[in-house]
């Protein structure tokens, strides 16, 4: 398993975090690019052009990159690192998240609310749960994940999931199979790892279940 939480594709492209000199699939790696400026850059949708630096999406690896100069070893050039790199990267990476999970509610792919949800998980519909990482214990474990891998995010907050779905306030959602929920699965990864919680499959601990 990568330490964005994801587990590991043989088929996948890998590339070399320059933190810890160890190559895994690009998908559990943050790229970053070196501007016309001289200032490093950081390339959450992978289309920026130059020779991309990766370092793995965990908060203190992309801070230590910065503080041991790591990004101008990388670069074979002096750079500069902007101030707050990691928070900055979390923004970045939470509002992928929040997008693609939009554009899942848009193509009829991914719903929000109990009812709509446990419907959705008792027909084999949904293939990942999603849940606020700030909602009611007691009130998330009336719902169960699907069994299997990337069955469950537990990275984003209420208020997050709610901008997703065009709420204040969003606790229960799920995402149908298809390529849309990879590409969730893949970034609340990321985020989990920035946000230092890896202890469940696909960001954030795993839902508990009733006893």
């Amino acid at each position: 398993m990568t330490r964005g939480g994801r587990e590991k594709d043989q088929d996948e492209p890998e590339r070399k975090c320059i933190a810890t000199g160890e190559s895994q699939p690009k998908a559990g790696l943050i790229r970053f690019c070196v501007g016309p400026d001289g200032v490093v850059v950081p390339d959450v949708l992978g289309k920026l052009p130059g020779r991309g630096i990766y370092v793995s999406a965990d908060r203190e690896l992309i801070e230590k990159a910065a503080k041991k100069g790591l990004f101008s070893r990388a670069a074979r050039q002096p750079v500069k690192v902007p101030d707050g790199l990691a928070d900055l990267v979390e923004r970045l990476i939470t509002q992928r998240v929040i997008d693609l999970l939009s554009m899942a509610r848009k193509a009829g792919d991914a719903v929000m609310g109990y009812e709509k949800v446990k419907d959705w998980l008792v027909k084999g519909k949904a293939a990942t749960l999603i849940q606020a990482s700030d909602g009611s214990e007691r009130g998330k474990t009336k719902l169960h994940p699907p069994e299997g891998a990337r069955g469950f995010i537990g990275v984003l907050s209420a208020g997050e999931m709610g901008l997703a779905f065009g709420r204040e306030r969003a606790i229960h959602a799920a995402l149908a199979a298809g390529g849309l929920r990879t590409r969730v699965v893949e970034e609340a990864a990321k985020l989990a790892g920035l946000r230092g919680q890896t202890g469940g499959h696909d960001g954030g601990d795993t839902a508990m279940k009733d006893t």
